[in-house]
């Protein structure tokens, strides 16, 4: 068991070493997966994802990626301020994606279920892109529309992507778990929101934080449990069920302690745990030997770029390819699919792999994005502080 813990660690650590150069253009998590990929099934097969001990970290790390990218969705500040545009732009991405999205799966991916497609092709990955966007200073007014878009896309995604994956029958019981879930959500957030007021709980806060109780933490894990635990008894959704417990820290303003105590378990450990475990479950031999899925994971890559780059030409303000280019970030949901795909048996090996390297695909273009905006503002920035100097003045130093 330890030997297996030490390589996933280490392997962990690849993704911050790719990621750690001053302007990098791709995050820690495909350093991961690459890593996972290297020790799994498609290279010397060190890591087994199947035994007992990997495939609960995999499960809990799976639920701590949907609750990091929860955790990640504010509603209120910026994001309300350009929710009006953001529902425009994903309105006009679901338009083109559900064509494309379906000419792609029916042309590369006959066999695997055809609604999964559009879906993948509409989302974006709150827990890739808003990092990206924290990192680089962009969290204020002139990205509103992003931090709308990027969220409002991950969440209704998060919610139809499980129910493309199972069959007809069983969406009744599975809408069901889902409301279970989201009523349970309502619910954590309505008793958080009174109980951080009564002085009983303020002085258990003192309390955890002087004598090392990290008693918030875990209640955040009770939260997280507990939902994941309603998702498999009901057959509701486990991204619901993470992306839920993350909206409800994010609603509750959690404290600069708890945040870091949550990356530090989460984005220390659980998180490059599922991913470096997901690639090695990966089979990139079968992809590799599969015209058609190297098909599907560029055609996949391209289309989701294109569609995004399109909506934001209609609603961005400039520089409008930029915006578009970054909410086009899909690693998590990709990862999700295809994770949700193997264990259902409705992706086929070489399919899964190709779901993530499109994901993979998109990661660049958003980077670059990212970047664009970043320079742009500071440009903005720089010419704005330029003109409000007197012509001929001069600064001392």
């Amino acid at each position: 068991m330890f030997e297996s813990l030490l390589l996933i660690v280490l392997a962990g650590l690849i993704g911050p070493l790719i990621a750690a150069g001053p302007r990098p253009l791709v995050p820690a998590v495909v350093g991961e997966l690459a890593a996972g990929v290297i020790l799994g099934r498609t290279g010397v097969g060190a890591i087994d994802p199947t035994t007992p001990t990997n495939s609960f970290l995999y499960a809990l790390g799976f639920a701590m990626l949907m609750l990091v990218a929860g955790s990640h969705v504010r509603l209120e500040g910026g994001m309300a301020s350009g929710l009006r545009s953001a529902a425009i732009a994903f309105l006009l991405v679901v338009v083109a994606a559900v064509p494309l999205g379906l000419a792609i799966a029916v042309v590369f991916a006959p066999s695997a279920p055809l609604a999964r497609f559009p879906v993948l092709l509409a989302g974006s990955s709150a827990a890739v892109a808003l990092p990206i966007l924290e990192e680089r200073g962009l969290l204020g007014p002139s990205v509103a529309l992003l931090l709308a878009w990027i969220p409002l896309a991950d969440a209704v995604t998060v919610l139809v992507m499980p129910l493309t994956l199972i069959g007809p029958e069983k969406i009744p019981g599975a809408l069901a778990g889902d409301a279970a879930i989201i009523l349970l959500t309502a619910a954590a957030l309505f008793a958080g929101e009174r109980i951080e007021r009564v002085p009983g709980a303020l002085t258990m806060r003192d309390r955890s934080r002087t004598r090392g109780w990290a008693l918030q933490l875990r209640l955040t894990m009770l939260i997280l449990i507990g939902l994941t635990f309603v998702a498999t008894q009901t057959g509701g959704s486990t991204l619901l069920a993470g992306f839920g417990a993350g909206l409800v820290l994010a609603r509750l303003r959690t404290p600069e302690r708890l945040e870091l105590q949550l990356s530090g378990i989460a984005e220390g450990f659980f998180v490059p745990a599922f991913f470096v475990l997901l690639g090695a479950e990966l089979d990139f031999r079968a992809l590799a030997g599969d015209p058609r899925a190297i098909g599907l994971a560029i055609a996949m890559g391209v289309a989701a770029v294109a569609v995004h780059v399109g909506a934001a030409q209609l609603v961005a303000p400039p520089p409008k390819s930029a915006f578009g280019l970054a909410a086009s970030a899909q690693l998590g949901l990709p990862a999700a699919a295809a994770s949700l795909g193997l264990a259902t048996g409705h992706l086929s090996a070489a399919v899964a792999a190709g779901v993530v390297a499109a994901g993979c695909i998109t990661v660049l273009p958003a980077s670059i994005g990212t970047r664009r905006l970043a320079d742009r503002l500071a440009s903005g920035g720089a010419a704005a502080t330029s003109s409000a100097l007197p012509s001929g003045s001069e600064v001392s130093t």
